[in-house]
């Protein structure tokens, strides 16, 4: 062989051998609805070896990229089977699945509650960093950083108070209470957490603005208290938006885009001022 064709078979060679260091994708899998979605969003879909039965319901944010996803049941052996390097979770709570994960070597990622802005942005790092994909989460949070920007300050400081079909309402200290303030909503709930909204206060003391939401889900019948006729007339005209859950059921990135149609609705009516 000569010269130029030996050089012309290494450099062949070098392009169709693996690359020196690298590493086969990991294995990805996750185990409820919330994990589904981080999984999803940050992963190539080559790598996720499953998701959670709940991927593709109607209240996951990203359930139209859940189609074509193998579907796990989180049981330990379904999970064995498919031979992850990383499980993500965030409400599981079976002892026996995570320490036969951990026994076995197999890398458990958590998800953490949300109160607030920052404490997504921490989850987006962590998972991120465990799914070795920190460009694209440091990505994600700069689009969500993006929204909060456009929506700042929109309702100038109004009070509105947070509504669920099932009547419950939310805190200070909750996820809900930092998408509205993101808005530059005033929450009307000083109290922390979440808590029963009293029927009899909100009819005869009527909050200026509502928000309402998870009004979208089916679940549920016209005597709920956020579906009751007398709460439906006093909303009537009060609501600034109707929030749906796909927004609101996790501590994920897209709790922005909850906070944008906020301030879309405030532009809308041309808010301005504090009351």
């Amino acid at each position: 062989m000569s010269l130029k064709g030996f050089a012309v078979g290494l450099i062949l060679a070098a392009a169709l051998s693996p690359a020196v260091g690298y590493a086969r994708p990991l294995r990805i899998m996750s185990v409820d609805q919330c994990s589904d979605q981080y999984v999803m969003a940050l992963a190539p879909r080559n790598w996720i070896v499953g998701v959670s039965p709940h991927a593709d319901d109607s209240d996951a944010f990203l359930r139209r990229q859940a189609k074509g996803l193998p579907v796990r049941r989180p049981t330990l052996e379904s999970l064995l089977a498919a031979h992850p390097d990383v499980v993500v979770r965030y409400w599981t709570s079976d002892q026996r699945l995570l320490n036969g994960l951990r026994q076995r070597g197999i890398k458990v990622v958590q998800i953490e509650d949300a109160k607030g802005f920052d404490d997504i942005r921490r989850n987006i790092r962590t998972i991120s960093k465990a799914l070795e994909r920190e460009p694209q989460g440091q990505a994600m949070i700069a689009e969500m950083d993006a929204k909060l920007a456009k929506s700042r300050g929109a309702w100038g400081g109004r009070k509105a108070l947070y509504l669920t079909p099932g009547g419950f309402t939310s805190g200070s200290g909750t996820l809900v209470e930092a998408i509205m303030d993101a808005a530059g909503l005033r929450n009307a709930v000083t109290a922390p957490g979440y808590q029963p909204v009293s029927l009899e206060k909100f009819v005869l003391q009527p909050p200026d603005l509502l928000v309402l939401g998870f009004f979208d889900e089916a679940s549920g019948g016209r005597w709920d208290v956020g579906r009751r006729p007398l709460v439906r007339r006093i909303a009537k005209g009060r609501t600034v938006a109707d929030l749906p859950a796909d927004l609101l059921g996790c501590p994920g990135w897209f709790a922005a885009d909850a906070s944008v149609r906020l301030a879309e609705a405030a532009r809308g009516q041309g808010a301005k001022g504090s009351r």
